[in-house]
């Protein structure tokens, strides 16, 4: 039996500002990265998105990014490494507290956009984040993009390490995602990502965006932004397929 779980970067609203459909996605995938006052997110969005989180079974882990919501965390901003940890920490706090008022556990971190894509190569930035994390109460896990320094840091520090794949990125052949301004960057069509996964799922290995020899990822974990016009129908499309498909979706921790 193949089991696999589906994430999604969720919460990414904040004031009277909302983004994506997160009450319907809820429905959809088994694990939620709620984004906690960084690239996005308030205290009453990541309350909210706890919530209803709780209602639907959906394990809940932290979404950390740069204080950047002008560019959504997508833009690096120049830190030290030890604060970028203390940064992770305060947000990953935030969300606790929230989600002891909403009934919730946050479970693991996930590092967001511009961070999590420095820290997969960065191992000073990579080390920053896995201190703070294991430094922070509730033993928790990070979910990292697969075959990064990240991953290691973790690892080193004594953490439960789970690794990511994306249903709607392309791949570079270092294992890297192809930057946003580049073509190939993003999978729109679900059906077209379906088929890659199921390959991958039986394979193990991800075809990458230049045509070149696949290479080979660990996943514990599908991520399926939760910002994209298409991200409902994209989700909803990997379910069903992956489900008639004898694939059961499953969170990789417990909520």
């Amino acid at each position: 039996m193949r089991t696999i779980d589906l994430n999604s970067d969720l919460g990414e609203g904040y004031g009277p500002w909302s983004m994506g459909e997160d009450a319907a996605l809820l429905q959809v995938v088994t694990s939620a990265n709620i984004a906690c006052g960084g690239h996005a997110g308030d205290p009453e969005t990541m309350f909210a998105t706890l919530r209803r989180a709780v209602e639907c079974g959906v394990t809940v882990g932290a979404h950390p990014g740069y204080q950047d919501r002008a560019g959504f965390g997508r833009r690096v901003i120049p830190m030290a490494p030890g604060e970028i940890g203390r940064m992770v920490a305060a947000q990953v706090g935030a969300l606790q507290g929230l989600a002891a008022l909403a009934g919730a556990r946050v479970a693991y971190v996930k590092p967001h956009g511009a961070l999590a894509n420095l820290a997969a190569d960065d191992a000073e930035v990579a080390g920053a984040i896995a201190r703070a994390v294991a430094a922070l109460p509730g033993g928790l896990a990070v979910l990292a993009i697969s075959g990064t320094a990240l991953e290691q840091a973790a690892r080193a520090e004594g953490l439960t390490v789970f690794s990511e794949i994306f249903a709607d990125r392309g791949y570079l052949p270092n294992g890297r995602l192809v930057p946003r301004s580049q073509p190939g960057a993003m999978i729109h069509d679900a059906d077209a990502a379906c088929d890659r996964l199921l390959r991958f799922l039986d394979s193990g290995l991800m075809p990458v965006a230049d045509g070149g020899p696949p290479i080979r990822l660990e996943a514990h974990s599908i991520c399926v932004h939760g910002d994209g016009p298409a991200a409902l129908a994209m989700a909803q499309g990997l379910r069903a397929r992956l489900t008639a498909s004898g694939v059961v979706l499953r969170p990789f921790v417990a909520g």
